[in-house]
């Protein structure tokens, strides 16, 4: 890669891992599906008629929307808004390449390679160690949510590498159809009509200021940043700058937030990224299929 696309790559990873934190900033007071919807909504319109539809099925998008979006987002801000660290959730969620490997060996019959395996063990490890060492400070419930997101993530991977279908700014657009109804409905069930309509009251400049970066830079900017390193480069010389987005979104919460990691966290988080990095480099099936994920959020997230 030349310096060019390197300083775009860690542009794209600062872009994503301070998305954690946003969305823990702009969410405050609001419902955390009722701002997934508005979200996502600012992601489709007008993108939608700007971009061309991507090469796919409509069951294929719908599906990659599903999960890859609605699933992994609704349960990510759910797991925040439970009281999941911004920073440890941008560490957490990258469990998705684990899950990925794990799921495509299951439903697509990709047997891993001795390296995967070993980074998966590693990787599981590292989980480990940061539930363990969460010292009563993240809620069980929050962290099993942010799990379930990374879960999530791992299938919608799943989905869009069985498709045959060419990730892109395109299906990340259009599989954001599937959002906005699907997480206002669940919203009122969740929270109620009248939580929604407090929320609906409570959506001033700090929820606009989010819902702009979460949608316009770290979904549609970062995306379209990050597929055009890949038009460029190897998979393999890209995907390993998304290990950047953990230890930005760990120190940006420990900046702006004042949430200081754990010890263990921080041991746990760094050997589950070595296990993330052995896995990635382990097979260059995962590295093509990983950065189309890792570029819906945070992205997410974070997109």
């Amino acid at each position: 890669m030349t310096f060019r696309d390197s300083a775009a790559a860690t542009l794209v990873a600062v872009i994503w891992g301070f998305n954690f934190v946003v969305i823990d900033w702009g969410m405050a007071g609001i419902p955390p599906l009722l701002f997934l919807a508005v979200r996502f909504v600012v992601v489709v319109v007008p993108a939608v008629f700007l971009v061309p539809r991507p090469a796919a099925s409509w069951r294929v998008v719908a599906a990659v929307g599903a999960f890859m979006s609605l699933g992994q987002f609704s349960l990510l801000y759910l797991s925040i808004a439970a009281g999941m660290p911004p920073g440890l959730a941008g560490l957490v969620l990258q469990a998705q390449v684990v899950f990925t490997v794990v799921i495509a060996a299951g439903a697509l019959r990709e047997v891993p390679t001795r390296h995967q395996v070993v980074g998966i063990l590693i990787g599981a490890t590292g989980l480990l160690v940061v539930a363990l060492g969460r010292g009563g400070q993240t809620p069980g419930i929050a962290l099993l949510l942010c799990l379930a997101a990374a879960l999530s993530w791992g299938v919608g991977n799943t989905v869009s590498r069985a498709s045959g279908v060419a990730g892109g700014l395109s299906l990340t657009v259009w599989s954001a159809l599937v959002v906005p109804v699907p997480a206002l409905a669940l919203s009122l069930v969740v929270d109620g009509p009248g939580g929604v309509l407090d929320g609906a009251r409570a959506f001033g400049w700090h929820a606009a200021l989010g819902t702009a970066y979460t949608a316009l830079l770290a979904s549609l900017v970062g995306y379209g940043i990050f597929n055009t390193l890949l038009s460029r480069n190897p998979p393999s010389a890209v995907v390993p700058w998304v290990l950047l987005v953990p230890p930005v979104s760990i120190t940006s919460a420990w900046l702006a937030l004042g949430d200081v990691p754990t010890p263990a966290e921080l041991g746990g988080g760094a050997v589950m990224l070595t296990g993330v990095l052995v896995t990635m480099m382990g097979g260059r099936r995962l590295a093509s299929t990983t950065p189309v994920s890792a570029a819906v959020d945070a992205a997410p997230a974070g997109r």
